[in-house]
């Protein structure tokens, strides 16, 4: 009877080292500390999405800022990523022209957009969805 009230007690104390020991180890994991989030950027000045091809590949961007440019504009370099400097220069064409951009910031928003469909001939309305898209694709097939 002796053995077995030692075994017993040996074995009740393995068990609860070993539950003691991974309680220990859970709540040490559990307690390191967290990397703090940090945003990628910080600057205010940037706008959602700092290039937007409105669906061009590189070519047909490339097209388009090669006209911008070609017709003084200043797109800046001509890589096929339609960024600020890019929508600035069509911005500013596209105020020359009276299509009313709006402000020249290089934002691509709802008064870039309508002014680029009229100049596209397409229905104005601010939203540059698939007709526009389209039109803006065939537009840029080739240079000016």
């Amino acid at each position: 009877m002796r053995s077995f009230l030692a075994r017993t007690l040996v074995t009740s104390a393995a068990i609860a080292g070993i539950a003691a020991g991974s309680l220990a180890g859970a709540s040490a994991s559990l307690a390191a500390p967290q990397p703090v989030a940090r945003p990628a950027v910080t600057s205010p000045h940037l706008s959602l999405l700092a290039v937007n091809n409105l669906g061009l590949n590189t070519t047909r961007a490339m097209n388009w800022q090669s006209c911008l440019n070609a017709w003084g504009y200043n797109a800046g370099a001509v890589d096929g990523q339609l960024g600020p400097n890019s929508w600035k220069a069509a911005q500013r064409m596209l105020n020359d022209l009276g299509y009313n951009a709006g402000t020249v910031d290089g934002i691509l928003g709802p008064n870039t957009i309508t002014a680029l469909q009229k100049f596209l001939g397409v229905t104005p309305d601010g939203i540059a969805g698939p007709q526009t898209r389209g039109a803006f694709w065939d537009y840029n097939a080739t240079g000016c």
